[in-house]
């Protein structure tokens, strides 16, 4: 292993053993004798070292946050390993120039890591974006089609619904399907939908985040020129996708692979350079994708991380297998529920339960504020649910490891024998 120098006074140092992480006191306050000279530490991870390390992993929530949301361990700590010195480059990917060749290999590997996860053809661009999906509800419009065409929206969820608005303002938008009469607890069958065959694209939430209702297949647009569209925000690589079935896909990284401040689209490149003559610079999808993401400073942090946890799902073995371990994670918690008898609810429709975002409530509504009370002493937080939906919301998106949904269901099943 070799030598950590230590010639920073107040900067904790880390060392890394044997893939076993050693985080060392600032050095003004190592219990040894110093000369005015620099000096250097190597070591191995004692007894005592291994202790803190699991104590320092003990010390971590299972964050059951919607998004920003939790992150695999593992890349936390190779990012904390790498923060101070990015392979040697003698600086932190946070002071990189975006155009220079350091910051060049992550976006280029992120990118190429993406495409392995997604099969992802050529003749489809992959952009990294700022903004958030949010943006997206406005650049969609703006790149695909004039103010006076038609397109569909197919509204299960609040954000659909927010995507419909925003569309209203640059082109002729019609919702041919809402759930809302209903409290959004399903997708309609695709074949009573009306469908306008004049329709430039239609658009779908394929996962809604706040409601839990998560589309297992996808439409196809009536419209032979017409292309689908989707937010996957919150479902993006926990599952193979078949990209060609969309003409493009976009994704607030938040929720599941990286920091917020990243937004992911991929666009089929013939639906690239004919956005409206008022489209902002910033939303041209042309631009982005003609400068490689890099037309401006793009959020490089972020897209690191986001490099991190694809690679990370690679060595998982893939999408398929990472799909596995949400069915697995999903199916124990509604099991949970729907085995209560009654005293948790989950109102979705079973055939479209989203293995992201779990929406429940208790019978005795009252109990809420203790079952989240409770549940934090338990060091399990943020389960409290959307503001417009009440009840409690588990997402368990792939960073949210098997043991905190063992561990919810142990609290759940414990908090009804106390309280049923």
């Amino acid at each position: 292993m070799a030598a950590t120098s230590l010639n920073a006074p107040n900067a904790p140092l880390l060392q890394k053993t044997h893939q076993t992480h050693v985080f060392l006191k600032p050095i003004s306050t190592i219990p040894c004798q110093t000369s005015a000279k620099r000096f250097s530490i190597s070591c191995s991870a004692t007894t005592q070292d291994r202790l803190s390390v699991q104590s320092q992993s003990q010390d971590r929530v299972f964050n059951f946050a919607a998004g920003p949301a939790t992150l695999p361990e593992n890349v936390l700590l190779k990012a904390q390993s790498e923060l101070y010195n990015w392979h040697g480059s003698g600086m932190s990917v946070m002071e990189m120039s975006h155009r220079g060749k350091d910051f060049r290999s992550i976006i280029e590997k992120a990118e190429a890591d993406l495409r392995s996860l997604l099969t992802i053809p050529e003749n489809y661009a992959v952009l990294f974006l700022q903004g958030g999906a949010t943006t997206q509800f406005a650049a969609v419009p703006l790149n695909l089609c004039a103010p006076g065409d038609s397109v569909d929206y197919l509204v299960t969820g609040s954000w659909g619904d927010k995507a419909f608005k925003e569309a209203k303002k640059y082109c002729n938008p019609k919702v041919i399907w809402s759930g809302k009469s209903e409290n959004y607890v399903r997708v309609p069958s695709f074949d009573g939908l009306e469908l306008n065959p004049n329709a430039k694209y239609l658009h779908i939430c394929a996962n809604e985040t706040i409601y839990g209702v998560e589309f297992k297949d996808y439409p196809v647009p009536r419209n032979p020129n017409g292309v689908l569209v989707a937010d996957m925000s919150s479902n993006f690589c926990s599952k193979p996708v078949d990209v060609t079935k969309f003409g493009l896909i976009y994704a607030g990284a938040q929720k599941n692979v990286g920091p917020s401040g990243v937004c992911i689209v991929i666009v089929r490149k013939d639906l690239l350079g004919n956005a409206q003559e008022i489209t902002p610079v910033m939303l041209d999808y042309k631009i982005h994708a003609d400068n490689n993401s890099l037309y401006n400073t793009p959020p490089c942090y972020g897209i690191y991380m986001c490099g991190l946890v694809f690679e990370d799902l690679l060595k998982q073995g893939g999408l398929e297998e990472v799909e596995k371990k949400n069915q697995k994670k999903a199916g124990i918690l509604y099991n949970a529920i729907d085995e209560s008898k009654g005293f948790y609810r989950c109102p979705v429709e079973k055939s479209v339960r989203s293995l992201m975002n779990v929406p429940f409530t208790l019978k005795k509504s009252e109990l809420e504020a203790e079952f989240l009370k409770e549940a934090e002493k338990e060091k399990m937080v943020q389960l409290k649910g959307h503001r417009s939906v009440g009840g409690m919301r588990a997402s368990i998106y792939n960073a949210m490891p098997l043991a905190g949904v063992e561990k919810l269901v142990a609290f759940m099943k414990d908090f009804q024998a106390k309280h049923a």
